[in-house]
């Protein structure tokens, strides 16, 4: 038996109250569960708004039984109707599809996303993507990995990979990170996650310049035979 483990890590930029970036889970008509990940344009309330209105539309969509790029599409050309392509946003999609038993993965973001398989190593899903909001055409990326034992799959806003850039020192890099802990490994996305986003705040000395929000994903083998499904949230206040 083999189970799906995700993780997440979030922060705020410093001295901001809200994040502008948003993360949404939703369960899929036919089984499997997608997560949209957006990132609005600046940050603090107004980068929020607008992340919300992205996530909102592609988990609606989603959780109707609309596809992955569909969902994409139409949330781009909503918050390009709304806002009259003036205003922009990332969005990250990854869906674990029971139907084609694979993970879906949807890009309108510049960041890349680190893969790790078992077959295959080490893999960067970095072709060129736009956000959504602005440019009238826009389309996703869309990437489809098999459902496989050792698949970790590792998504995040741009403020990961900026971390230390405004504070005199080099730029973070996620994917050699990454790449250290597998090769320890470590596959538990709780750690991954947190080790990501420490890492990052460290490089800004303690005061992220930029909303980070970190999504991993592993399939691992399953600890228990229960079928029981679990979630932990922590919310700090």
């Amino acid at each position: 038996m083999m189970e799906v483990q995700c993780a997440v890590a979030k922060i705020s930029k410093y001295a901001t109250s809200e994040s502008g970036d948003t993360l949404e889970m939703i369960e899929r008509p036919f089984g499997g569960l997608s997560f949209v990940l957006a990132d609005g344009q600046r940050s603090g309330r107004s980068a929020k708004v607008i992340s919300n209105m992205v996530a909102r539309k592609a988990i609606q969509l989603l959780s109707e039984g609309v596809r992955d790029g569909a969902a994409a599409r139409a949330a781009h050309d909503y918050l390009y109707a709304l806002r009259g392509g003036k205003v922009t946003a990332t969005l990250n999609m990854l869906s674990l599809d029971m139907v084609s038993k694979t993970f879906v993965i949807s890009r309108n973001n510049d960041a890349p996303v680190l893969v790790y398989t078992l077959a295959d190593g080490h893999m960067l899903l970095d072709e060129p993507s736009k956000s959504v909001g602005v440019n009238r055409n826009t389309k996703p990326v869309i990437t489809e990995l098999p459902l496989e034992v050792g698949t970790i799959i590792v998504v995040y806003t741009d403020g990961l990979r900026h971390a230390g850039t405004l504070s005199g020192n080099r730029c973070y890099d996620p994917c050699a990170a990454f790449v250290q802990m597998t090769a320890r490994g470590i596959t538990s996305p709780r750690t991954i996650a947190d080790t990501l986003l420490a890492e990052a705040v460290d490089m800004d000395k303690g005061r992220p310049k930029d909303d980070i929000s970190v999504l991993v994903t592993a399939v691992l083998p399953a600890a228990t035979e229960d079928k029981i499904r679990r979630m932990d949230v922590h919310l700090p206040l």
